[in-house]
């Protein structure tokens, strides 16, 4: 095949492009970077002609021009697979809506549940020389959606990395129904964590004194784990490998500091696997053509099969409040969505299954409301509506300020003690309170 001639034939405006969008349609916008940029706008022009158009996507950097209306939800509606703060507000507005599924069922969803696909359009790399865009940042389920679909729209990005070294990570001319290049905008960045809290340290000084070198780690996004990112290249630990869904910051930082090599990694030695990455120009410039980065699937970057493979395997979380038997919620503020169920329940299975793995939720042990209310993120039970991303049969460790405790194992009055010797002190006597009235309490327990 001569793949520039095809390129030639398929290479189209925007507008034209968005053509093929018709009422009714399912439309995918892919995931996070590669969400459409040109082709958002394009599409965004026909608003008045369409209706009922269903788009999904996920971690949103900003606004997609289609919601930018007032009247967007007569038109067009958002299913989100994960969210960020864009689509926690578009929820609110009315126009956006959570798909709740654990993000590593993505790619088998589309192929044994979807199957079919109206348009999909996605922001990639420049085709290089044997006819592939490179899918970027995001190999996540980007494969899987795209054979999916009846039209395949690739928007061309000049500053969009190439990642190698996995599987599922491009797409040939042959399977792309148009081409479009747009006007390379920068790629979606997030704001560089601050310096960590004092909160954040003293949670972090535990989980690094629980780091074997050698080990493998996963961060979950927010100030927690990145605190123990920098704790970990601020260390003497060495050897260190990683394996995680999203490629933050914080990773970079400990590779240039020297700690990650991968040699103990019990599979893809050497090489730092992740499923999608989103951070600073920093990380994107990294991960550009970088060798010792695999961008895979997330049905394998995921998988606690996977995981369960890699001795030492660490995984980090944060979580917005856990109950006395041990339940964690890391997706809502009793009925107002927050995140999704991403990939936390998937670590934290694996991480017990690895020979000598751990899983950490970490948390502040309070909150002050916005009329400074201090709040207790240890609760009795969870708020009504909250949702349960770790069941508590799968909560391991457990870490605030006040100290650390693993629950795996435990009866529901020893859990019930544990978790309040590690709340904040003014809540201990209410929750020891609360504890008696659901009766998980013990008069021998420590008061």
């Amino acid at each position: 095949m001569d793949f520039q001639a095809e390129y030639r034939k398929k290479l189209v405006s925007a507008d034209e492009a968005v053509a093929c969008v018709k009422s009714g349609d399912w439309v995918d916008y892919g995931w996070c970077c590669n969400t459409p940029e040109a082709c958002d706008k394009a599409l965004a022009k026909r608003t008045d002609e369409l209706f009922d158009v269903k788009v999904r996507g996920g971690i949103l950097y900003h606004v997609p021009a289609i919601f930018e209306r007032e009247d967007a939800g007569e038109h067009f509606s958002w299913n989100s697979w994960h969210m960020s703060g864009i689509e926690r507000h578009m929820i609110n507005r009315g126009v956006a809506y959570y798909a709740p599924i654990k993000y590593s069922e993505l790619p088998r969803y589309y192929r044994d549940n979807v199957k079919h696909l109206d348009v999909a359009m996605i922001q990639a790399t420049p085709m290089d020389s044997h006819g592939y865009f490179n899918l970027g940042i995001s190999a996540s389920h980007m494969m899987a959606m795209l054979e999916c679909a009846d039209t395949v729209i690739v928007e061309v990005n000049k500053n969009m990395p190439r990642c190698l070294g996995g599987f599922e990570t491009d797409i040939n001319i042959a399977d792309v129904t148009y081409v479009v290049e747009g006007d390379n905008p920068p790629i979606g960045t997030l704001a560089p964590a601050g310096e960590p809290s004092e909160v954040d340290r003293k949670v972090a000084e535990q989980i690094v004194k629980e780091i074997p070198d050698g080990a493998c780690l996963q961060l979950g996004i927010g100030g927690m784990p990145n605190a123990v990112g920098k704790m970990i290249a601020e260390s003497d630990l060495k050897d260190l490998g990683v394996h995680t869904e999203m490629y933050v910051d914080a990773f970079v930082d400990l590779a240039e500091a020297g700690k990650i090599t991968g040699s103990k990694k019990n599979i893809d030695r050497f090489r730092q696997v992740y499923a999608f990455a989103s951070g600073s120009q920093k990380l994107y410039d990294y991960a550009d053509n970088n060798p010792a980065m695999m961008a895979a699937p997330v049905d394998y970057t995921n998988s606690a099969a996977t995981v369960s493979k890699i001795d030492n395997f660490i995984s980090i979380n944060n979580a917005v409040n856990i109950d006395l038997y041990g339940q964690v919620n890391a997706e809502s503020a009793g009925t107002r969505a927050i995140s999704g169920a991403g990939g936390q329940l998937d670590f934290v299975i694996g991480a017990y299954l690895s020979h000598g793995g751990k899983s950490f939720i970490c948390l502040s042990s309070t909150f002050k409301t916005k009329d400074g209310q201090l709040k207790s993120r240890i609760l009795p039970t969870l708020d009504n509506g909250s949702i349960v991303t770790d069941t508590r049969s799968n909560t391991m460790y457990v870490v605030t300020e006040y100290g650390m405790v693993n629950l795996k194992g435990m009866s529901s009055w020893q859990r019930a003690e544990a978790l309040i010797s590690i709340a904040h002190p003014d809540f201990r006597d209410e929750l020891i309170k609360n504890a008696e009235k659901q009766l998980i309490w013990r008069q021998s327990n420590k008061r």
